[in-house]
């Protein structure tokens, strides 16, 4: 090898390793931000479960993710403070469950994504237009529990026919329990 074909592989090396720096910061995502809106306290199992779910998709909260959580703890008039603060900070997305905080969520944002948890009929709660096409910034689960009361209720019934009376115990703040 020639000292001038030496002198060009040196320099091409030179060039590259001073760029590899740049190039591994330039591959290095910002970290994104996800804000949990929630209308009660943590609840650690389910938190347990949420992260171990983006762990599995590649997001680890402390390293590529950092989650904004708030916690209204059953009082539901600080929801649209909440939802305003974590707008502020930005995220990304924000993951609102049950039903008041998913209201609260979507009603606070057009463009934000937010993915929520309810259990009664997004598209009566104006949630989603339908649930085969969203078409809005909000998608999430329905667990047809509202559905799952009437069945709950007969087999009450039949279980204890000779009752008068049944008591039922409700938060009348959540949306749902609204009779």
């Amino acid at each position: 090898m020639s000292a001038k074909m030496k002198r060009r592989s040196f320099i091409t090396l030179l060039g590259g390793a001073a760029a590899w720096p740049l190039a591994a910061r330039a591959q290095q995502s910002a970290m994104r931000v996800i804000g949990y809106l929630s209308a009660t306290g943590p609840n650690e199992r389910l938190l347990a479960i949420f992260r171990q779910n983006l762990a599995e998709a590649g997001y680890i909260e402390g390293r590529n993710l950092a989650i904004e959580y708030r916690w209204a703890e059953g009082r539901y008039d600080r929801l649209p403070g909440m939802a305003a603060e974590l707008l502020r900070r930005p995220v990304a997305l924000i993951v609102a469950s049950p039903t008041p905080p998913a209201l609260v969520a979507k009603a606070a944002t057009t463009t934000v994504p937010v993915l929520f948890g309810v259990t009664d009929d997004p598209v009566k709660l104006g949630l989603v237009a339908s649930l085969a096409r969203p078409d809005a910034n909000a998608t999430g689960v329905y667990f047809f529990l509202s559905d799952l009361a009437v069945k709950q209720l007969g087999l009450l019934r039949e279980l204890a026919p000779a009752a008068a009376r049944i008591g039922l115990l409700v938060n009348p703040d959540n949306t749902p329990a609204a009779f």
